[in-house]
């Protein structure tokens, strides 16, 4: 044999070298390996990973202003909001504009109530406005129409502005079968150039009417707020150049007529709706919370909010998520610690029982969780109250007087009381796992060897039962901490968890940006505490047994 093919690399079986060949078969293997487990990552991505993405989204997720009224927010940022007085004229005229349109769609309630989280009243100041907006530019087309009473004719409106293709095409539409889609709206070119205000409200009256109203526009007169934009053209000079025929001549006479027209102050209009429309405070907000993305859920969920000059604290009676955040750790340490009192000792005699009383015992514990936790946390609620069971119980033994029961429900005790019971069996069930393992004969040996019952307990049974513990804890608390239900029912105005607040703007005020932003930080405190316990216990220590 040469040198050479003694120094060359090593074959397999196929001629290829065993090296690339072992690499080969290392990657089919991991491949194969993904293949079996894809169904499980693409469940945890569907049902997890994704879930929590969209609530970090929606926590900074602001696009509601912008889509609302953007000709009013793309000129809105260069208004100074650190004068005393409202935006000009011009800025009414496309509030005008994009009010009309998000009335007609009911989008001007949903941000009016965006809004009035920040600021209280913009609500109801939208929903007024939405209500009277369309009849602000009635002035203008009564008086096109009594120019010229073409104007109120469909058939005017789209010859001048619709595409000759789209007239075509909707004209086979009518003609034949209906039941297909009619064909979407299409300006004329050039008439964008000619008239901007009137093109681009007339064609949004036109997608509208399509699709939301499922009918032509040439066979609806378009809103006031179409007239009042031809006004604002023709009163700019508009370039009548690209028309011809009827419509030119309509054009021209219009604009020959303009300068009599009787006009109204979309400003003054608005703020006879609604006096805020004239306060700077109503347009610094809208200022403020314009941009897609904001941090405002984030700094009202700190008891701050997004001010002129930044962020800043909130007043002290507006301030109450900081407060329950506390009363959240605080309430869920305590539960995790009675847990941890009461677990062990049952855990303990579960471990150390003969195997038939462990069995029975161990029905007994998990007996809650064939129960619902609405019946169970009923039931405490019944026996909590001042007329209940326990009171009643104390006041036969003559413990308390009749007169003096104990409240213990509606509070932080009726909480600790009922969640204690619920989460029990969390903690037992770790504790016991582990317990299992512990060999007896540790004891024995420490006690044979001169320990007390409680030195052979404390330098030897519990060290190895801590795991258990950490276990436990860890369960019990990350439970405790996103539990909503329980407080609910049974905690009052003083015993509710951050996680009441997160359902109530969830379910009820439908804020779910703030619900988003409350959730992160939930979420990141859980982590946090999850990282400091690893830097101080070590999660390694952490078993369920074996």
């Amino acid at each position: 044999m040469s040198d050479a093919q003694e120094t060359g690399p090593v074959l397999a079986a196929d001629g290829t070298p065993l090296k690339r060949s072992l690499s080969r078969a290392l990657r089919m293997e991991k491949l194969r390996a993904l293949m079996l487990i894809a169904p499980l990552l693409l469940f945890i991505l569907v049902t997890f990973i994704l879930p929590i993405a969209d609530m970090l989204f929606r926590s900074v997720r602001n696009d509601i202003v912008s889509n609302t009224l953007p000709r009013t927010v793309e000129v809105l940022g260069e208004w100074d909001s650190a004068g005393d007085s409202a935006p000009g004229e011009d800025v009414f005229e496309l509030l005008h504009y994009d009010m009309v349109i998000a009335a007609e769609k009911k989008r001007h309630t949903q941000l009016g109530t965006r809004l009035n989280y920040e600021q209280t009243g913009i609500s109801s100041m939208f929903r007024r406005s939405g209500r009277r907006v369309d009849d602000f530019g009635e002035v203008y087309t009564d008086q096109f129409n009594d120019l010229n009473p073409a104007w109120e004719e469909p058939a005017t409106w789209v010859e001048m502005l619709a595409a000759p293709s789209w007239i075509e095409a909707q004209g086979v539409w009518a003609a034949g079968d209906q039941s297909a889609p009619e064909p979407e709206f299409v300006l004329r070119d050039g008439v964008a150039d000619a008239l901007p205000d009137t093109a681009d409200m007339y064609g949004e009256f036109a997608s509208f009417i399509q699709t939301e109203d499922e009918d032509s526009p040439t066979e609806e007169e378009p809103w006031n707020v179409v007239y009042a934009a031809l006004y604002s053209d023709l009163m700019e000079g508009a370039d009548l150049s690209p028309f011809e025929g009827t419509t030119s001549a309509l054009l021209n006479e219009a604009a020959a007529a303009i300068d009599g027209f009787e006009t109204v102050s979309m400003k003054e209009a608005f703020i006879d709706a609604d006096d805020g429309w004239g306060e700077n405070s109503t347009w610094s907000t809208i200022q403020r919370y314009s941009p897609n993305y904001t941090p405002g859920y984030f700094l009202n969920s700190v008891d701050m909010q997004l001010g002129e000059e930044g962020p800043q604290m909130r007043p002290d009676n507006e301030q109450i998520y900081i407060m329950l955040f506390k009363r959240t750790l605080f309430m869920s340490l305590v539960i995790t610690g009675s847990c941890i009192l009461l677990g062990y000792p049952v855990a303990w005699l579960l471990a150390n029982v003969s195997r038939k009383s462990a069995n029975l015992l161990m029905i007994l514990v998990l007996l809650p969780f064939w129960t619902s936790l609405l019946v169970r946390t009923s039931a405490w609620k019944v026996m909590l109250q001042q007329q209940g069971v326990i009171n009643d119980i104390l006041v036969w033994l003559n413990l308390v007087g009749d007169n003096e029961r104990l409240i213990l429900i509606n509070n932080q005790l009726g909480t600790i009381i009922a969640m204690t019971h619920i989460l029990l069996p969390f903690m037992i069930l770790p504790l016991y796992s582990v317990m299992q393992t512990i060999p007896p004969t540790y004891l024995r040996a420490a006690k044979s060897m001169g320990a007390t019952n409680w030195t052979a307990f404390w330098r030897v049974y519990f060290p190895q039962s801590v795991p258990g513990i950490g276990a436990g804890s860890i369960l019990v608390f990350i439970l405790a901490i996103g539990y909503y239900i329980t407080p609910e029912i049974v905690g009052g105005t003083t015993g509710t968890f951050i996680s009441n607040r997160i359902a109530f703007h969830i379910s009820s005020s439908l804020n779910w940006g703030l619900a988003a932003a409350l959730g992160t930080i939930l979420l990141t405190a859980i982590l946090l505490l999850y990282w400091a316990y690893d830097r101080i216990v070590g999660i390694d220590n952490v078993k369920l047994g074996g």
